[in-house]
């Protein structure tokens, strides 16, 4: 009998061992469970990721081959993340880096995408270069504590504004900018409920309250009827019958993306003329990423004292790393997603949970038309919920002090209303610097945070002058 307990208990003891799961608290279940919430609040990448590439990149099957590479691409960069940094953070293809990519530098510039794709692998070995020389870790410890907890805050109200568009409670309104969603709408009355349902599991500490929440309020979905999400299986299998062969229910053959592979022009990415685009891509992605692992690392608990992350070269180098995988598979930036919180959320403490989202993407290769079932408004909730919780930090800004507190606000108000975190981090920085400088307190700041601010002034100079 105490052989076979021994065992049972073996495989248990080296995840334990590889991942520190008992250091951090943790279990095997739990982080599994987590890397399953995570997935489910990021898959939508799946289906959007293809449909913005399709419209620069003309290959046969674009849809189909850009659907591989992208399960791929987010497959490898939440492994390297989870195995290699042995963080909880899933890593895939960017928003707003794709449709640079393909609207802005492919069809308004003109320039290949094959060029497009050799400027985005560019971009990644500066990350990793500069994560190995530890500049990105200087550049985050330079950060003050108050705008690390507001860049916490910012990526928070990022998240709950992701989450009220994806519910349809916030739309677009050409004379407000922004309003009020149709309340007939089946979308925004699932959301409600679903986000009722997660909020109550929540107070009720009931284990995997933020999964339970999808997963019934999917289930609600399909018994309703509601046409919630149009990317839905049914929709995608008649949008693409012929995917990979004959469909078994929800299965469908995985195909190899053979007309993206390999594809990038590193010597047209590295001509004068598109060094202004790898800066861009370097700069966004940078930022977006740097300000993303930063605030995910102060939520999860993994900064020091010192607002310090363990590992960081490591960290910082994996998102260079997966950046770069993905420019050879054919894709736009691989990034560190936003998303990842929700499996924090679910206590996902370690990189088990990344590699389970890895894997769960890699099966998403077979079982995609399942992936598309999840509707929007079934993970809207998680991200309402997720950004809540991640407002906590705020009150950890002294709002008194107009120096710490005008470019906290600033940080978190610019993360939602310009839709990216980078300008948020960017405006809380340069900011901070100003005040601090003009009102006599230069000193407090650290030196290499007024290069950064420098940098960020020329580049919005630059933008200006376009």
């Amino acid at each position: 009998m105490s052989d076979a307990s021994t065992t049972r208990t073996v495989p248990s003891s080296g995840l334990d061992r590889f991942f520190g799961l008992s250091a951090h608290g943790s279990t095997v279940s739990r982080e599994v469970r987590a890397g399953l919430t995570t997935f489910l609040t990021m898959s939508y990448i799946l289906f959007v990721n293809p449909q913005v590439l399709s419209a620069a990149i003309n290959v046969p099957n674009a849809f189909v081959q850009l659907l591989m590479t992208t399960a791929i691409a987010a497959a490898f960069g939440s492994f390297v993340m989870g195995l290699i940094a042995k963080y909880p953070f899933a890593q895939a293809p960017g928003m707003g880096l794709n449709a640079f990519f393909a609207f802005t530098v492919v069809q308004g510039l003109g320039v290949p995408w094959q060029t497009a794709l050799g400027a985005v692998f560019v971009s990644g070995v500066l990350f990793v270069v500069l994560s190995v020389i530890g500049a990105r870790q200087a550049i985050v410890q330079a950060i003050p504590t108050a705008l690390k907890f507001a860049i916490t805050g910012g990526i928070g109200a990022f998240l709950a504004f992701l989450g009220l568009r994806s519910a349809g409670l916030v739309v677009s309104n050409e004379a407000t900018l922004l309003g009020l969603g149709s309340l007939r709408s089946p979308t925004v009355w699932l959301s409600l409920v679903g986000l009722l349902i997660t909020a109550v599991l929540m107070t009720r500490r009931v284990t995997g309250a933020i999964l339970w929440g999808i997963l019934t309020t999917t289930a609600l979905a399909i018994v309703t009827g509601a046409a919630v999400y149009a990317g839905g299986s049914e929709g995608a299998l008649r949008a693409f019958p012929g995917f990979g062969g004959a469909f078994l229910g929800i299965f469908g053959a995985p195909v190899w993306p053979a007309s993206l592979v390999g594809q990038m022009d590193l010597a047209g990415a590295l001509g004068l003329g598109l060094l202004s685009v790898v800066f861009t891509f370097f700069f966004v992605d940078f930022f977006d990423a740097t300000g993303t692992l930063t605030g995910l690392s102060q939520r999860a608990g993994f900064l020091d004292a010192n607002g310090n992350m363990p590992r960081a070269r490591r960290l910082f180098a994996m998102d260079g790393l997966a950046a770069m995988f993905g420019a050879f598979m054919g894709t736009s930036t691989t990034t560190a997603y936003v998303e990842s919180a929700s499996g924090i959320g679910e206590g996902g403490r370690t990189g088990l949970t990344a590699v389970t989202v890895g894997v769960l993407f890699l099966l998403a290769m077979f079982l995609w038309p399942l992936a598309a079932a999840i509707p929007g408004a079934a993970t809207a909730p998680a991200l309402i919920l997720v950004g809540a919780l991640m407002m906590e930090g705020v009150k950890h800004v002294d709002w008194d002090d107009i120096s710490e507190g005008l470019p906290a606000f600033l940080t978190v108000i610019a993360m939602p209303l310009t839709f990216s975190i980078a300008n948020g981090v960017s405006l809380g920085v340069i900011s901070y610097c100003a005040i601090k400088l003009l009102s006599g307190q230069g000193r407090k700041v650290s030196p290499i945070l007024y290069g950064v601010a420098a940098l960020l002034l020329v580049r919005y100079i630059w933008l200006v002058g376009e």
